[in-house]
Formats: structure tokens, sequence, C-alpha cells
């Protein structure tokens, strides 16, 4: 191994140090594509250190210094990634921005975070920051990736990327040793300086930034590389999120590390098309990408004859039966192995293809729980998806399923060198690899994260079960206790709500009081295909939202979670007993949602507090006024009257209400 460390022969301890390992080890081999204009481009290793290389010397010419933070706002483009390599090559600090952030939401960020320098992809973004520019008075230097649109703004502080990059490789034909200098400065590197600054979703108020250290980062994604075999042979498809981090860690990290080739959609909308493309065999996705999917099959199957339902509710099953024993290698009878081997032919196989993930060799979920129901049937397919628990505080692992030892109602023993405890009160806490050296600008709420001895505290109450599998019962905070003394915790009854492929959302309230009830939002693709079959009009989401029968409809599954609740002696004591469905869906636009999609439950208690009230005084329904976002920007008024529908809560036997206290 060439010397990249502080040492001879030294690890690397930075990610550019093993950009430069790489570039020599794997040269040739793919490092990074894209598909642009119907065209999969592909840059080798060596390529892309070229192409790091290059913007790097055009950063530091340009003032780019040794810890200043540096944005990098929009979606997943080879530019993007390698401004974070280019930056951290000269010890500066990425500071990823969500790209659907309105403007205010970016000015935060960039104010909080003393931004001097944006990397931003193309002129929307650049339009966003330069309509909240006071608000960020630090930030002089705007580079863009694409140049549409931007042909006749002034540019007196508003580059190119390609220029950057050209006057890189100017500066390095001018100067001989300015390579060998660059090089020189990344191989001194000890690790110590700070790699990243990520900031979190923010579901309990302002966003925090994370700081992480480089050598801290490298550990962690050496760690879990090495516990799922990632090699230069896998390929990712880097579809999520730049700023969350998921995505920084599992594509960007475990990319640099393992020396994988990460591939780049052509746009958010090709996504599903460029994983077919692609056939990643390493794969990451959210409960909510899984949910889609899911519905997304179950559309199509509507659609085909009656012998093809017939053969695909036959084989799953046959799935269901046997397909998770199948994959892990346990017993199965001759007769189940013959019929899943049909399925496979028939049914499965067909359905990996269409989804993109035949070559899958290992998938993960994370971000927040997933229904058992949801993750057995991936399963069952014959996909190896499992569960991984982490935070971006932990530079995301802090537990993940074994190959082989994977159960739907656990997220896993702890992570390569990772230890968790639980406290007195019940709330997960850990010390990690690649644990963070706090949040920036903000020792207070540092301090109010971490135990005196050390531990992040989560904020997410947990048990261990007799294998030392940690099992996620919800947010510490969110988890609770109705007035009958029955446990009560939201995300479990949500997750059930959400298996079924017409209800996008859910929203559970309970604590304190007397019994549950949800808000639902129904999922406009599957619903309005419903519609469309059987001849049902609609104007809008807020109408078919409303139908009487889409209120059946809704009606008979949370009767159908209820009678799944009442078997189950924990939370058989919170049956749902009353619900309505939204007239609008949850946008993040409104503050409804995080930007990683996760419901800011305080936020909607207040905002929707009349229709909480009218789940618990009985009323039929309730009138309501409510301000949203168009796609614009601009802002309006949405007037409903919701119905408010009952529930039948199924009976008790006299043995759960004691098991459920």
């Amino acid at each position: 191994m060439e010397a990249t460390g502080v040492t001879a022969g030294g690890k690397p301890v930075t990610f550019p140090q093993y950009l430069l390992l790489n570039a020599k080890r794997f040269a040739s081999r793919p490092a990074m594509r894209i598909k642009d204009y119907g065209i999969w481009q592909t840059w080798s290793w060596a390529e892309q250190r070229d192409e790091i290389r290059d913007f790097a010397l055009g950063l530091k010419a340009m003032g780019l210094a040794e810890g200043e933070r540096i944005a990098i706002v929009g979606s997943n483009r080879p530019r993007l990634y390698w401004a974070f390599c280019a930056a951290q090559s000269l010890k500066a600090i990425p500071v990823p921005v969500y790209a659907d952030s309105v403007a205010e939401e970016m000015a935060y960020v960039l104010h909080h975070a003393g931004v001097r320098f944006a990397v931003v992809q193309d002129q929307e973004q650049v339009d966003k920051i330069q309509s909240v520019a006071t608000d960020i008075p630090g930030l002089s230097e705007i580079i863009f990736d694409e140049p549409r649109g931007l042909r006749d703004y002034e540019r007196d502080h508003l580059h190119d990327f390609s220029d950057i990059q050209q006057r890189g490789r100017e500066i390095a034909a001018a100067n001989t040793s300015a390579i060998s200098d660059w090089e020189a400065g990344i191989r001194a590197s000890d690790g110590t300086e700070t790699s990243a600054i990520l900031y979190t979703s923010g579901t309990t108020g302002r966003s925090k930034g994370v700081m992480l250290t480089a050598a801290a980062s490298v550990k962690a994604a050496e760690d879990t590389a090495k516990f799922d075999n990632m090699t230069e042979q896998d390929e990712v498809l880097a579809y999520l999120p730049l700023a969350w981090v998921g995505d920084h860690y599992l594509n960007y990290a475990q990319g640099y590390v393992a020396g994988l080739c990460m591939s780049c959609p052509e746009s958010p909308e090709t996504v599903a098309q460029n994983l077919r493309e692609i056939g990643p065999s390493f794969y990451f996705a959210p409960p909510r990408v899984f949910e889609g999917l899911l519905t997304s099959v179950m559309i199509r199957m509507e659609d085909a004859s009656s012998w093809k339902k017939w053969l695909f509710t036959h084989y799953l099953g046959v799935a269901k039966a046997y397909g998770e024993k199948i994959l892990e290698g346990r017993p199965v009878p001759l007769s189940g192995r013959i019929s899943y081997w049909i399925g496979d032919k028939l049914i499965y196989g067909p359905l990996r293809n269409v989804l993109g993930f035949t070559r899958i060799r290992t998938a993960y979920t994370a971000g927040e729980a997933i229904g058992p129901d949801l993750f057995s049937f991936f399963r069952s397919l014959g996909i190896n998806l499992k569960q991984l628990y982490g935070q971006t505080e932990a530079f995301l692992y802090v537990t993940a399923q074994k190959d082989g030892d994977v159960r739907p109602d656990t997220v896993g023993p702890a992570a390569p060198d990772v230890e968790i405890r639980i406290a007195d009160n019940g709330e997960v806490q850990f010390r990690s690899p690649g644990m963070f050296a706090g949040y920036y600008g903000d020792e207070e709420k540092t301090r109010e994260t971490m135990t005196p001895d050390g531990w992040v505290m989560t904020g997410d109450a947990g048990i261990f079960d007799a294998q030392g599998h940690l099992k996620i019962i919800d947010r510490a905070k969110d988890v609770g206790k109705l007035t009958t003394g029955a446990l009560y915790a939201p995300k479990y009854i949500e997750n059930k709500l959400k298996f079924f492929p017409n209800i996008k959302e859910a929203v559970a309230f309970g604590d304190g009081r007397d019994f549950v009830a949800v808000f639902l939002n129904i999922d406009l693709t599957a619903v309005g295909n419903w519609a469309e079959r059987n001849n049902i009009s609609y104007g809008s989401y807020q109408e078919l939202a409303g139908l009487p029968q889409v209120y059946e409809m809704m009606t008979n599954h949370i009767n159908q979670v209820n009678r799944d609740l009442a078997a189950e002696p924990m939370m058989a004591g919170a049956q749902i007993k009353r619900f309505l469905v939204l007239h609008k869906e949850l946008d993040a636009d409104d503050g409804e949602l995080t930007r990683t999609q996760k419901v800011r439950r305080s936020f909607l208690a207040e905002r929707y507090g009349p229709l909480i009230e009218a789940l618990y005084d009985g009323s039929p329904e309730k009138y309501i006024e409510t301000e949203m976002t168009f796609e614009d920007g601009r802002k309006g008024i949405i007037r409903a009257t919701v119905k408010v529908a009952d529930a039948k809560v199924q009976p008790v036997s006299n043995a759960m209400p004691e098991a459920a206290e």
C-alpha cells in the first residue's frame, strides 16, 4: 500500500487519501457513472482523481482555506460528489444542504454554518440563494454545475464549475509542483480535521450541524464495508438526498473505502428505470421507498387478468411460507422448495427484475421503523433486505443485522466496534467509532445530547431481546400510555397502517387520552387507480379523500389492524377507535414533514388541533382552513369539512390487559 497517512505505509485516515490509493490500485475500474442525455458516462478512479484535483486547485486559487465551510446543494451529480472530496483535500469542510429546501431553510443552514462558498447544481438553487442573499451575508462565491438558464446572470460572484476546473488545470500546467504539493497535503493529514457537517432533519426544532471528523468517519465506513463484504466489484445507485447521512455514508464513505462504483440517476424521476439499467449489488432505501414499491406492484396486479392475479396471490402465499427460510438456509420440506422454485421462475424472479433487484446481494432499510409485514414481503421474494439502526450523530450505523440472522421485529445487534446500553428510563445510548465531535456552534446542545461519561443519547426507547438484538419501540418522547394504562407506541401502529398500499401516511394520537385515534393520508396513485377502475370520478386529492367509498376502504384497513393488535398482548389495549382522512397530503414545504419525510408530530398537533379534538369529542365532522405552499412557492388556503369516522375495537382476552400494563 502506498504511503497515504501521516506515516509511511500508514492506512488512509481521510477520504482524499483513499482517493489517491484507489486511483492506483483500481486505476481503470469505474468509480462514478451518470446517465446524461440518455447515455451512461463513466469515470475511472484515475479519471475521478484528476477531476477532483483540478477542481480543488481551482478552489484553492479562489481562496478556499483550511477549516472554511463550503455548501453543496443539489441532486446526485458527479460534480457535487467531487466537490465533497475536493474540499476535504484542502481541509475545508463540506456542508451539504437538501436540494428541495425552501429558500428560508437553506438560508438558515448557510448562515449558521458560516459558508463563504457554495457549489450548487443549477439555476433553481442559484435563484433560491440569491433570493435570500441578505440573510447570508458571509456567502460571496457561488459555483454552478449546470449552466442552462444562467447565461445572462451577473458573473462577478457566480462561476461555472468547468471554469474553476480549467483554472485548476492551468495552474497545474504552469506550476509543475502544484500536483505533488496537493497530493503531499492530502497525505500529511492525520485525520483529526472535520470531514463534513451534516445537518439533522429537525423533527423537534431547528436543524443542528453534526460535525464528523475524518479518521472517525473513515473507520466507521471501513468497519461496515468489511461487515457486508463490499469490494471494488460492487455498484450502488446514489439517488437519496446528498445532505442525508444515509447517502453520504452508504454511497460516498463506503464507496471510497471499498473502491466501488457509484452511479447517479439521470433525474429523480428516472430512478426506477435507472435502477433496472444499473442493477446494483448493494441497495439502500428508507421504508417509504419500499412502501412505494409495494404500492406500484399491487396497482399493476389490479390491472392484470384473473389468471395472473391467481398466480400472483398463490405464489405470494408460497413465498410467505418458505421464502425467508430458504433465504436464510433454514430447513424447508422438499415440496416447499419445489413450489418456491416454480414461484421464482414465474413470479419472484420477474418481479425482482422489474424492480431492478436482480443483482442485489445486500439491501438495507433505515431512517424510521419499517412494518414487519412489509419487511418480510421483500425478504420472501429472495431479496436480502436487512435493517440497520442509525443516527447522524453516529455517522449512521448503531446496529446492523448479520446475514442469516435477520428478524423483522429487531434492528439487529450492535454494529462492529459499537457499544450500546439501555438507560434506566429505557433510552438507547451508544458509543461508536464514527460518533460526532459535537454540534457546530452549539456547545449547549452537544452537552444535552451527551452523558457525562461520553455516551450519545439517541432519544429512542428500546429493549434488548434474549439474543442481544435491539428492538426500537419508538421515539422515547412519543411512547406513552392511555388513561386505561395500556401502552401507546404510535410508530408501531402507524407502520401497520402503512402496509396497506393505499395508505401513504398515518399519524396516531393517544398519549394521555382514553383511546387511540389516527389521521390518514391516502396514496393518490393507488386510490386514484382504484377510483378509475370503479368508474368513480373526482376532481382533486381533497375530493377523493372525502369520498364515502374511500372512508369505507380505510375503515376496513383499520379494522384489520385492530384485529392484529388484539392478538398482541402489549398492544391490544391501543386499538384505533376513531379516524379521519386528511384533506391534504402532508408536505415538507408546509413544515408537516422533515426533508427526510419524517412526521413532525408537535407541529401537526398544533396545526391540526381542531381536528384532533374532533376525534375525541365525538364530532362527526369538522370544518378547517389550512395554509399550504404550492409548487411555485406561493401560499394559499385550503378549506374543507373533514369527516370523522368510527372503527371497530376488537374484544381482548382477560390476559391481555395485564400484559399491556
